[in-house]
């Protein structure tokens, strides 16, 4: 079996920053346990698999594709780095000729389409609600200690716990901040929540870029203890932030070591457009 496989930074220009995911292409069935094997071996937060719907399909000309996503522990209902990193594999290495692409996920239909400053996803957009302290206080306790803590809601979609750090903080602080993820399975094994969201209000740009809000994820439930840029929590973050901020169009940063920006933009049909760009680092084959 071989299989073409592409590496891709999503949310960054830049090689070597962002979120890294893998990009397989499947021309024809794929055993349902190699999804995980090949996930495994690739050893990144997530690897997508992209499948033709029918045996006609072609990747440079089709505008429909199957995708599914890996972390290497299991599969995911929705990513939207591996997303990206798809639809810039396909749009830059495959020479796809559509303006847009659609691919049909577990999380129903989501779109993908050029722009001039990188590839703008249409993702589902989940509302988080006040989720009261003392039920998940041991969580957020074994996760960040006494950190200040200002707001805490929960997106049932998802089963994203969403954490508002104090505005007494800065960016630095978040990114500087040891998040203690391995103990979090212990405390939280109930299922409820399968991703911690820690966020802060932005600042106003002075010496660097201007952003609204910043964000760290950490999802050691499905494997990954700190997703470097995460798509899914953003259509979780876009939610909060845009009824706190009162505004429609967001500036994002996800603080993590490697870093990544997200253009934000809430529709009028209730999803949301998130814009970032991506790197291709790798291509290969697998061979198994």
């Amino acid at each position: 079996m071989k299989l073409p496989i592409f590496i891709a930074d999503a949310f960054t220009a830049r090689a070597f920053r962002g979120n890294p995911a893998a990009v397989c292409f499947l021309e024809n069935e794929l055993d349902e346990d190699m999804h995980q094997k090949i996930a495994r071996e690739m050893n990144l937060s997530e690897t997508a698999f992209i499948r033709k719907l029918h045996p006609t399909d072609n990747f440079a000309q089709s505008s429909c594709f199957g995708l599914r996503w890996f972390t290497p522990a299991s599969e995911v209902p929705l990513c939207g780095h591996a997303t990206l990193a798809s639809a810039a594999v396909l749009f830059h290495k495959i020479k796809n000729m559509n303006s847009t692409l659609t691919f049909v996920t577990l999380s129903g239909e989501l779109r993908a389409r050029r722009a001039e400053d990188g590839i703008v996803l249409d993702l589902p957009l989940y509302p988080a609600h006040p989720q009261d302290f003392h039920e998940v206080e041991d969580l957020i306790k074994t996760a960040i200690g006494n950190t200040l803590v200002q707001d805490i809601c929960y997106s049932p979609d998802t089963r994203k716990l969403l954490v508002r750090l104090s505005d007494v903080y800065n960016r630095s602080f978040l990114e500087n901040l040891k998040v203690n993820t391995e103990n979090l399975l212990q405390v939280e094994n109930t299922g409820k929540v399968k991703g911690l969201i820690l966020t802060l209000k932005g600042e106003p740009g002075g010496q660097t870029q201007a952003f609204d809000f910043y964000s760290r994820y950490f999802a050691p439930w499905v494997g990954v203890a700190e997703d470097p840029v995460t798509g899914s929590a953003h259509a979780v973050l876009s939610s909060y932030w845009s009824q706190h901020l009162g505004k429609k169009e967001m500036h994002a940063f996800q603080c993590s070591r490697r870093g990544g920006e997200l253009g934000i933009s809430l529709r009028p049909d209730g999803r949301v457009d998130i814009r970032g760009c991506a790197a291709v680092v790798l291509e290969g084959t697998l061979t198994a």
